[in-house]
This record gives C-alpha cells, sequence and structure tokens, in this order.
C-alpha cells in the first residue's frame, strides 16, 4: 500500500465518521462519501408550501392598523435546488463544485413584440438566482493538513457550517441566522482546514465584504453580493471556526469573522469617506448539535459589530441613484450591532414503534425559538423596533429514507406591540444525498 493510499483512507474514514454524527462541516459535503468512483454527483433540494396569515404589502410596519386585517397569501417555492460534482485527481488533489439554484433559477429572453412596433425587448421571465456556491481545489496532505483555493464555504454561524435541508428542523432555513448573515455564506478564497484527535479546524483568509451592500433589515447579509463579474477585494476578511467533538454524539463549535468592509467597491478611492473609514465587521458565533437517546438538538447565537456604521448613510456609491447598490435613503441606515439566537429540539416518535423502527423510519416531534434583530441598536432619530423579532415554531419532520424529509410547521412572529403579529403554515418536501 503507497503513502498516499494510506492518507486517502485515513481521510475516508474522517469523512464517515462525520457522516454517522451528520455533524461534519457543510464546506466539506461534496467529498463526503465513498462509493470507490472517482467522479462524485449528488446535490440536496426543496420544495414548499406556505400560507402566511399576515398581509403582504410592503408598507404593513408603517401603517399596521391599517392592515391588520389585509388577507393572507400563498406561496410555492423552490428555496434551493443544489448539483455536487466532485472529482478525486488522485496524489491528495480534488475538485469540488456546487452549483445551487435559488427559488427556481432565473430566466431571461429576447422577443420581438408585435405590439412595440416589431421592436426586440428583454423580457425576464423567472425570478430567482442561479449561483456557483463552491468551486475550489485541494489538496490533502493528510486527516490533519488540507489547503483548499477557490469560491469556498464560510462556516461562520450553525447554518452556513450546516445549511443542508436535513440539517434543521423547520422548512426553510432557520431565520434568524439567515436574516443577518449571507446564508450560505460563500466567498473566494484560501482554506487551512484539518482534524486532530477531537478537534476540527478550519481558517480561511477571504475578499473583504462590500459595505455598499449592507441593509438595516438585513445588517450584512448582502455583503458578499457583486454587481460586477468579479468579487473586489480591496479588504480582505478572515474567518476562524474550531468544532469539538469530544462526548459521543455531541458537536460543539465556535466561529467568527473579521475584515474590513468600507472601501472594498469600485472605484477604489484615495481620498473621501472610503478612504478613510474602515467599517470593521467583527462576529461570534457559537453553536451545538446532539444526536443521542432518540433526541436531536440544536442551538446558536450569533453576535456581530460593525464599526463606523454611521457614515454609511454618506458613501457615495449608496447616495448615487444610478449605482446598482442600495441607494433607498430608508435602507442606508445600517446598525452598528446584530444578534440570533436560537434552539431547536426534536424527538423520533417512531423509535417507540417496533415496525417503524424496524423499517428505519423516523418522525421527528419539534420545537423551535429563536430571537433575532438585524437594527440590535437604533442609528438616528427614526425607530425602526419591528426588526426585533421573537420567533416559535412547532411541527414534524417525517423521514420514510435517510436521504428523504417531509415537513410541516406551525410558527409565528412575536413584534412590538405597536405592530401585527405574523403567523404561517409551511410545508416542504426535502432531499439531500449522493448518486455517484
Amino acid at each position: 500500500m503507497t503513502y498516499m493510499n494510506k492518507i486517502s483512507i485515513a481521510i475516508i474514514g474522517c469523512c464517515l465518521s462525520a457522516n454517522l454524527q451528520a455533524q461534519e462541516a457543510a464546506g466539506d459535503s461534496v467529498m463526503q462519501h465513498v462509493t470507490g468512483n472517482r467522479l462524485s454527483i449528488g446535490g440536496y433540494g426543496e420544495v414548499n408550501y406556505s400560507r402566511n396569515f399576515y398581509s403582504d404589502n410592503p408598507f404593513r410596519y408603517n401603517d399596521a392598523a391599517n392592515h391588520k386585517n389585509d388577507p393572507s397569501h400563498n406561496r410555492f417555492d423552490i428555496p434551493h435546488a443544489v448539483i455536487y460534482l466532485g472529482y478525486d485527481f488522485g496524489k491528495g488533489w480534488s475538485l469540488g463544485t456546487e452549483i445551487e439554484f435559488e427559488h427556481g433559477g432565473t430566466g431571461s429572453a429576447e422577443e420581438l413584440e408585435a405590439d412595440e412596433f416589431a421592436e426586440w425587448e428583454q423580457e425576464t421571465e423567472k425570478g430567482g438566482e442561479v449561483e456557483l456556491e463552491q468551486f475550489w481545489i485541494q489538496k490533502s496532505f493528510g486527516r490533519w493538513a488540507n489547503i483548499k483555493a477557490g469560491h469556498i464555504v464560510v462556516p461562520v454561524g450553525l447554518t452556513n457550517a450546516h445549511h443542508e435541508p436535513l440539517q434543521f428542523f423547520t422548512v426553510y432555513r432557520p431565520e434568524g441566522e439567515n436574516t443577518i448573515l449571507p446564508c450560505t455564506w460563500h466567498q473566494t478564497g484560501f482554506s487551512f482546514w484539518g482534524r486532530h484527535k477531537d478537534f476540527r479546524y478550519e481558517v480561511q483568509l477571504l475578499a473583504g465584504l462590500n459595505s455598499d451592500q449592507f441593509t438595516r433589515n438585513n445588517w450584512i447579509k448582502n455583503g458578499t453580493k457583486s454587481p460586477t463579474e468579479y468579487e473586489v477585494a480591496n479588504k480582505f476578511g478572515t474567518s476562524l471556526r474550531i468544532d469539538n467533538y469530544s462526548v459521543p454524539g455531541l458537536r460543539i463549535g465556535l466561529s467568527g469573522y473579521f475584515g474590513h468592509s468600507i472601501g472594498n467597491s469600485s472605484p477604489n478611492e484615495a481620498t473621501g469617506a472610503t478612504a478613510t473609514y474602515k467599517g470593521v465587521v467583527a462576529i461570534g458565533a457559537f453553536d451545538f448539535s446532539y444526536k443521542g437517546y432518540n433526541w436531536i438538538v440544536r442551538g446558536q447565537a450569533d453576535y456581530g459589530y460593525l464599526g463606523d456604521a454611521d457614515q454609511l448613510t454618506d458613501i457615495y456609491n449608496r447616495t448615487n441613484k444610478k449605482s446598482p447598490f442600495h441607494h433607498s435613503s430608508s435602507m442606508r441606515t445600517v446598525s452598528s450591532r446584530a444578534y440570533a439566537v436560537g434552539v431547536e429540539a426534536g424527538y423520533d416518535i417512531f423509535s417507540q414503534i417496533r415496525c417503524t423502527r424496524r423499517n428505519r423510519e423516523h418522525l421527528y416531534l419539534f420545537g423551535r425559538y429563536e430571537q433575532y434583530n438585524p437594527y440590535a441598536k437604533q442609528m438616528g432619530a427614526n425607530s425602526y423596533d419591528y426588526t426585533a423579532v421573537k420567533r416559535m415554531a412547532v411541527g414534524v419532520n417525517y423521514y420514510p429514507l435517510k436521504q428523504v424529509a417531509i415537513k410541516a410547521e406551525y410558527s409565528q412572529r412575536f413584534l412590538n406591540s405597536r405592530y401585527n403579529n405574523e403567523s404561517s403554515v409551511n410545508i416542504g418536501v426535502a432531499y439531500e444525498g449522493f448518486f455517484l
């Protein structure tokens, strides 16, 4: 047996152990399987239905009383449809890719309009996004040392590290982290990661976030998006994650991010606000997951700080109405603080029934509570306290197969007493697995 084969077996053993716990980092999931083939094909996806028992009027917070009795609304959605492609070149070199279609993808076409004097016009036929969420080349030296370069997942927070639909109970991704952080957070850069004994560790160097995309309602969530064909890297960011697996069935994780965001845009100016201020983004997160005794319990707490937040209202790209950034005066104010905390627990009822236990079917009855606020520190004279949300959800997850889940839940957002609470019923079907 060659030395590289021994290394490959060690890496495969690590991945198998992680799969048994279903707690390995999402950034490694592209290569998390053993089939004997160099080529790997897999993916995950969700199909959801929602009945929202509240107004969908965009001004429902500005004039809550007049929108209290607005009709409810229904939605079908395909939040994520993802294709994994991986290839093992041998000698420790591998390739991983993940292509994601969000909300059914996007579509446009050139059409000859008879009603417009036979002029050609571009028509938008479908909303949504198509993104290359992962594209990396990796060199593995052993279980303890792997170097990855390319477009990679940034595993800050619980959802980013474990974002596949079978890694959370709710029909949609946990709302708090999905509100204040990019989710799934993916950027171009370099990563060093490995595993030693009961620890997994990862450190990344990334292109910085772009403060021109920060908003009041979503804090830094959109800071990874770029209207250009490339990611601007005038500023850099770093992320770090450490997970511990010492207790059987329990994973405890710490993660964080630090970087500058103001001036990480085009053009790169030598003078002015973008050259003067840094816009420091600092995030700290704790999360855990436990699986044992027919229980699954998960939880997280995220806290973020944005320096020079009061300067964002005057940044040129955010005031220029022709720019592709958030230039609306009502959205330019961004909080210097944001947080999200949440916990969910589910018990497998089918574990107590002999026939379903024998067929390896599972039915988890679960509850979730979370609290979050992307505008935790009010900035300026106006009050936007509708951003402080407490959310409760109860429901079931049925697993007829290991790779398929049918989800149903009732949820309610509890807002400040000045506003109307928001309840909904969500139903979804999700899968996650490898085909080759």
